[in-house]
């Protein structure tokens, strides 16, 4: 057993997806020898409930300066994270000279809304880059010091999809006691295991995301390090998030949406070994579902794309064995992708031009949490009889 990175608990796996490559590492053709894999495996902390990876991939692969992926790039986030701006606007961030931090801001939507508003904002971010005001820093007490020195308290401290990457996660909440005013909040969105369990989503599970976050877990990680969860709500972007608020601890009461939550993870009982063994099955049944799939596709003479060279995308590919034989290329619009191959299953990425030059029998989306964004731009695939394959929450054509 591995040692849980938040109370130091026992933790216990429950999958194993053997050897995988980093998720946005695609590589140039000629270098696919030199590739770094390393052992993808989840389990579940005995003590504290919290479910987490058993070996944390090198820390800063998910920020460095290549990587590809923008939240900006879809419509349906850019508008999430404009909202959720505009909310932070009228509550959090209404008073006299507020200040908002954001760790791992990717492309700046929220920072560039409230600082469109005349709002001090500062994004922390090892690799500095963007169009807002950037500390180029991992967040910790040490960086969390050099701000306050020279911002004063943050009102709100916001992260998405960022916060489960941090394994050491003692390192955030040592800076939030530094930085955080009296009566700020940190305010959190991340994949939420109910859903991923639920829906078997499992190709959520991948290096760039150590922890799992339920409701539970994350209120007694709050507790053990001073501070208390205080809202939750439900964000149906990538598949199923949760959005939590944490607060210094007795600094406001909780909202009757954590307690529901809590009940409700009680009665499903959600990391109860059988709850977890069925996940496992079901994400095998995948595996055998999909790989018949597209070898029988292959065998009747059809021609199946893949659309979306996500991160995700690696799980799938790489514990299937998925590969150029059965997909001989995916279609992206990153055009830091284009020209490579994805990471361990080698599939050659190209452009959106190529989609549709011709259109293929079969589309393998691998962005199914962009599907109906997606499908709607990609209407002329379907006038033109094309098909699409999903495999979450099972193996399905539309």
């Amino acid at each position: 057993m591995s040692i849980c990175r938040v109370c130091s608990g026992a933790v216990r796996e429950f999958f194993d997806f053997g050897l995988q490559p980093l998720s946005s590492a695609f590589v140039d053709p000629a270098g696919v020898d030199d590739e770094y894999f390393f052992p993808l495996s989840i389990g579940v902390c005995q003590s504290c409930t919290m479910v987490q990876l058993l070996t944390p991939a090198p820390r800063g692969q998910a920020s460095h300066e290549g990587y590809p992926y923008h939240s900006s790039g879809s419509r349906v986030m850019h508008k999430h994270f404009q909202q959720l701006a505009h909310r932070l606007l009228e509550t959090e961030l209404s008073g006299p000279d507020p200040f908002i931090v954001e760790i791992g801001y990717n492309d700046g939507v929220v920072l560039k809304t409230v600082r469109d508003a005349g709002v001090r904002h500062l994004g922390v971010e090892p690799t500095g880059r963007g169009a807002v005001r950037v500390h180029s820093a991992f967040f910790n007490a040490g960086s969390a010091a050099e701000i306050l020195a020279s911002e004063g308290p943050a009102d709100v401290v916001y992260a998405a999809n960022t916060i489960c990457e941090v394994a050491e996660i003692a390192e955030i909440f040592e800076g939030l006691k530094v930085l955080l005013a009296p009566d700020g909040v940190l305010v959190f969105e991340d994949p939420y295991l109910g859903e991923i369990l639920e829906r078997t989503a499992f190709d959520q599970i991948y290096d760039e995301h150590f922890y799992f976050f339920s409701a539970s877990a994350v209120s007694g990680m709050a507790e053990r390090f001073g501070f208390a969860l205080v809202d939750v709500e439900h964000l149906p972007v990538h598949g199923g998030q949760i959005r939590y608020t944490i607060a210094r601890r007795d600094r406001r009461r909780p909202t009757q949406a954590v307690a529901d939550l809590l009940a409700r993870e009680r009665e499903q009982r959600l990391v109860e070994p059988e709850k977890l063994q069925a996940f496992a099955t079901a994400v095998d049944r995948i595996r055998d579902d999909l790989l018949e799939l597209l070898t029988r596709l292959r065998a009747e003479g059809k021609r199946v794309v893949g659309y979306g060279a996500t991160a995700k995308s690696a799980t799938v590919t790489n514990y299937f064995g998925i590969g150029p034989d059965l997909v001989p290329f995916v279609c992206d619009s990153t055009p830091s992708k284009q020209g490579l191959v994805t990471p361990g299953s080698h599939i050659p990425v190209r452009p959106p031009a190529d989609f549709a030059d011709p259109y293929p029998d079969y589309a393998l989306l691998f962005a199914w949490n962009h599907a109906e964004e997606i499908m709607a731009k990609e209407r002329a695939f379907r006038d033109a009889g094309g098909q699409w394959i999903l495999y979450v929450p099972e193996v399905h054509v539309l």
